[in-house]
């Protein structure tokens, strides 16, 4: 019993002194701990020290550069609005530009409908006016045509158609009728009545011969005439042999106006196949 009572006075004994030196050890260490802290605060280590004298630089350094910054940031500002200013001017002027050519263009577009449209219309006209020409053209074609028919006039004829045989002597004068047609263009000479009736008024050219087997008491005496008018004459007059005469004339005549061959009174003319005796006429060219 005194054993176990021993024994437990022993362990109580170490557990205080144990306890006793955990204690003291704490204390210690925070005894330390402070006085470690007020060194570092009266002493602070070199560490400390350059890096204050790092951050001292950089702000001397910030404060050193941050005039120039600003001074760059102004200038660019500055530049940044010439720019724009120069940039709106720009876009005024092309613009502007823009709007001029528009401008001219759409004119030039409205010129230019103007004259297509004017174009137009000078078209249409010169097409009405060639149509009209076309149109008048026709009707001048076919009146030429016409006229060139009016203006188809010639004949030319002899006394017989068949035989021979004298004609003549008659107590009275007589008109000629050349029965032997060789051409009547235009119808304008009647063999049946020996006259030619003038379609328009023109200049025309006649012609007539005169033939006889000479008679020494009985001449060839024939004259051409107009509206019954002696205009010109062909005679002929010998004792032996043949007689030929002939003459023409150039007259002008109205429409209507008639020319003709007569023989004259107490004369006599001879003709046979060989169609001695003719009365031709043309027309030269119409008058107005």
């Amino acid at each position: 019993m005194k054993g176990w009572l021993c024994t437990l006075l022993l362990l109580e004994s170490f557990v205080f002194v144990v306890q006793q030196q955990v204690d003291g050890g704490l204390a210690e260490n925070e005894i330390s701990q402070q006085l470690s802290n007020e060194d570092r605060r009266q002493n602070p280590p070199q560490t400390d020290s350059l890096r204050d004298e790092a951050s001292t630089d950089s702000q001397q350094y910030c404060h050193l550069s941050f005039p120039d910054i600003h001074a760059a940031l102004r200038e660019l500002t500055a530049t940044v609005t010439e720019q724009k200013a120069h940039i709106r001017a720009l876009e005024t002027q092309l613009r502007e530009d823009l709007n001029k050519k528009t401008d001219a263009l759409e004119t030039r577009l409205t010129d230019a409908e103007k004259t297509a449209e004017q174009q137009t219309v000078i078209l249409e006209e010169l097409n009405k006016k060639t149509d009209e020409i076309s149109n008048l053209t026709e009707s001048q074609v076919e009146e030429l045509r016409k006229e060139n028919r009016d203006r188809e006039i010639a004949f030319s004829a002899s006394l017989m158609e068949s035989g021979s045989g004298h004609i003549g002597p008659f107590t009275t004068d007589i008109t000629l009728t050349y029965r032997n047609v060789f051409t009547n263009i235009g119808n304008a000479y009647n063999p049946i009545t020996g006259i030619f009736t003038a379609p328009l008024k023109a200049a025309y050219m006649f012609t007539f011969s005169v033939y006889d087997h000479a008679n020494p008491s009985t001449p060839s005496t024939v004259s051409i005439m107009k509206n019954g008018e002696k205009v010109v004459m062909a005679h002929g007059h010998q004792a032996q042999y043949v007689v030929n005469s002939s003459n023409g004339v150039v007259l002008i005549l109205e429409v209507g106006d008639v020319v003709y061959v007569r023989l004259w009174s107490g004369r006599r003319i001879h003709d046979n196949l060989n169609n001695h005796n003719t009365f031709s006429g043309y027309l030269l060219f119409p008058l107005k």
